[in-house]
């Protein structure tokens, strides 16, 4: 039996490494340049970028202005409405914006703030729609809170000062985005940025000052103010694999993912035999490395760590360990799936409910089928009771009341003769001589008291 749980779990193991590689085969692939670019050097790429700034949308547009180069063309709009987002992903991006070969023009739709500002700074040019708005770079964390660690704002106010000046921007305006401690005053507006605050420009604000060229109400009064001979637009799409990875990355469905792969491996670890839940289990968890793995946010290390947490629990059941193992694997486990995740402290709270969650599917399943769980391995189950016939000892009910006669003096204990057998007994403490009458007058297990036969003796 121990066997074939090995080999079994190997099996499902193979399965799942042969599915995490054919899924991670199948991640999306950029589109040739003939079947993009239209007609070269006139080409207008729109990459919409209306997502949380992190590794997914950074991916996104690598992806993009990758076939843009590809496709010699003129411009890519680059459409910004975000809230922010990290920081690492913000800077390379705006390395990205920087460094491409196809000039960019940052169309501010709704809100560029925080990490958005940022990426729109390292555009050659700034069109912003009436009624959006641009600034608020303050560094905060998951939580919103406002980080006035020296060094972290100094590092973040010097980022946004550089890349203002990448195009003649006023850096001063760009630090008074970021630094609560600053005061600017704004002549072109006619007030001034208070200490305490963080800037924020309007639409008409910002062409005011020189951060944005003009304003657009849409994307292709945008395109019209370029000024481009008779331009061929491309509108760039997420690919069917990224807006899979969307959906499989949502804090509900990965939760979901998560309960399925834990509770299909602790039922098949714990009941062996069905096989389903242990391949539910592995497809639902190379599900949910699959989708972070295109969203940008998993790399091959975390699979790999996942994987060695499953391989030290399997391990735990047949190496006696103290425990060990069984610990290793789980922390491998969590840590596999905490850094496959954007964001540590949500995917923890989704882990930590799919743990509740799956143990409780795990303890119905077992208390249903508890005459198959891994337990019983080390349970006797025989019962040794007398209709099966096994007897601890000889019953000896059967004396009560029966005579015999002392074959030892009884003091208080002693043998008897009761019949053909001899019988050790016990008085209730007086003395008996040797080859006295008595009488069995208590039977109490294997502890047989008699007392003098007074019949006999008359």
């Amino acid at each position: 039996m121990r066997i074939l749980n090995r080999m079994r779990m190997f099996v499902l193991l193979s399965m799942a490494a042969a599915l995490l590689s054919s899924l991670f085969a199948a991640a999306p692939a950029a589109v040739s340049a003939e079947e993009a670019s239209g007609t070269v050097g006139s080409t207008v790429y729109v990459v919409e970028a209306e997502d949380t700034v992190e590794p997914s949308l950074e991916h996104f547009l690598e992806r993009a202005y990758k076939e843009a180069e590809d496709a010699k063309a003129s411009r890519v709009l680059l459409v910004l409405n975000t809230l922010g987002g990290r920081l690492d992903s913000a800077i390379n991006i705006g390395e990205l914006i920087r460094t491409s070969k196809v000039p960019t023009t940052a169309y501010v739709q709704g809100k560029a703030v925080s990490a958005g500002t940022y990426i729109a700074l390292n555009a050659e040019q700034i069109v912003m729609q009436p009624g959006s708005t641009i600034g608020a770079a303050a560094v905060v964390d998951e939580s919103g809170t406002l980080i006035t660690n020296p060094k972290t704002v100094s590092f973040w106010t010097e980022e946004m000062k550089s890349a203002a000046l990448l195009h003649g921007r006023d850096p001063n305006i760009a630090a008074a985005m970021v630094n609560t401690s600053l005061t600017l005053e704004l002549k072109d507006l006619g007030r001034t940025k208070e200490k305490g605050d963080v800037l924020t420009l309007s639409a008409s604000d910002a062409v005011k000052v020189g951060y944005a060229e003009y304003t657009a109400a849409t994307e292709q009064d945008a395109i019209d103010g370029l000024k481009l001979s008779q331009p061929n637009i491309v509108k760039f799409e997420s690919s069917v694999m990224e807006r899979i990875a969307q959906f499989l990355t949502t804090p509900a469905v990965m939760t979901l993912l998560l309960i399925l792969g834990i509770a299909g491996i602790a039922i098949e670890l714990m009941v062996p035999g069905f096989g389903l839940p242990g391949i539910v289990g592995l497809i639902s968890f190379a599900i949910y490395f699959f989708g972070h793995y295109v969203a940008g946010f998993a790399g091959f290390e975390d699979v790999v760590l996942f994987i060695i947490g499953i391989l030290l629990l399997v391990s735990e059941l047949f190496v006696p360990s103290f425990g060990i193992l069984g610990i290793l694997g789980a922390a491998s486990l969590v840590a596999g799936v905490l850094m496959a995740a954007p964001n540590p402290k949500s995917a923890g709270l989704s882990l930590l409910i799919a743990l509740v969650v799956a143990a409780i599917i795990v303890f119905v399943v077992a208390k249903r089928f508890a005459h198959r769980g891994v337990w019983n391995k080390f349970i006797l189950k025989d019962a040794l009771t007398t209709a099966e016939g096994y007897v601890s000892t000889a019953n000896k009910s059967s004396y009560l009341g029966m005579k015999g006669t002392t074959i030892t003096p009884l003091r208080p204990a002693g043998t008897v003769r009761i019949g053909d057998t001899r019988v050790d007994v016990v008085t209730s403490g007086e003395f008996i001589p040797t080859g006295v009458g008595v009488v069995v007058i208590k039977v109490e297990g294997t502890r047989v008291v008699v007392e003098l036969d007074n019949t006999a003796a008359q």
